[in-house]
């Protein structure tokens, strides 16, 4: 953990946390986004345990919650099971639905309730402003948020509704929420993403999961 000077929000605290895409080449993101590459073709599209490159393509545009728990396993537990193992078991407890080509999800309460039983860590799906997120990153923990995906471009244009993408808040500061966002662009918005406090409200719905190292583990 890297602690800096006192910000506008406190100490400003950055948690040393893997960073893991939601498509397995990271520095494919932004082509893959922008439909000039298939995510079939991803040429690591196996790291991710799918069985054909067709299944890989169709989990990895709703995987942005499996990748947010990868990272947060491999920060407190140093393991990455692969997305597909996550995803299966997400499936199974609830937090996946899945209608013929359709999948509901990720559905926070169960979700939050899975992570608790399978891996220990505390988990609680709830409402946070941007304030309560700036305090438990602060406190240690790691924070999913429901943003906009356009929040990898925070200076952008109004998005039109907020929500519908996974981000994993690892840090804070006094003028920005720092983030791993897995689609964000290589070089530009993956890892340790700045987003300014300013902006943040335009993206972000108001809803998150609080995650929290096994009890018995400290920080």
């Amino acid at each position: 953990m890297v602690v800096a000077e006192e910000g506008g929000r406190g100490a400003a605290v950055v948690h040393e946390v893997p960073y893991y895409a939601q498509w397995e080449s990271p520095e494919l993101v932004r082509e893959i986004i922008a439909g000039s590459v298939s995510a079939a073709d991803d040429p690591r599209w196996g790291a991710s345990g799918a069985a054909t490159p067709e299944e890989y393509e169709y989990w990895s545009w709703r995987l942005c919650g499996v990748a947010c728990l990868r990272m947060a396993l491999d920060h407190w537990w140093g393991v990455a099971p692969s997305a597909m193992t996550l995803a299966g078991e997400c499936l199974s407890a609830g937090a996946y639905e899945r209608d013929g080509d359709r999948v509901r999800g990720l559905i926070h309460t169960p979700f939050a309730t899975y992570v608790h039983d399978r891996w220990g860590l505390t988990a609680q799906a709830r409402e946070l402003t941007p304030e309560e997120v700036s305090a438990e990153v602060a406190a240690g923990r790691l924070v999913m948020l429901s943003v906009h995906p356009a929040v990898r471009h925070p200076d952008g244009p109004e998005p039109q509704r907020r929500g519908g993408h996974l981000v994993l808040a690892v840090g804070t500061t006094g003028t920005a929420l720092v983030i791993h966002n897995p689609s964000g662009f290589a070089g530009e918005s993956q890892a340790y993403a700045h987003v300014p406090w300013r902006h943040f409200e335009r993206f972000y719905s108001g809803r998150g999961i609080v995650l929290g190292p096994p009890e018995a583990v400290d920080g």
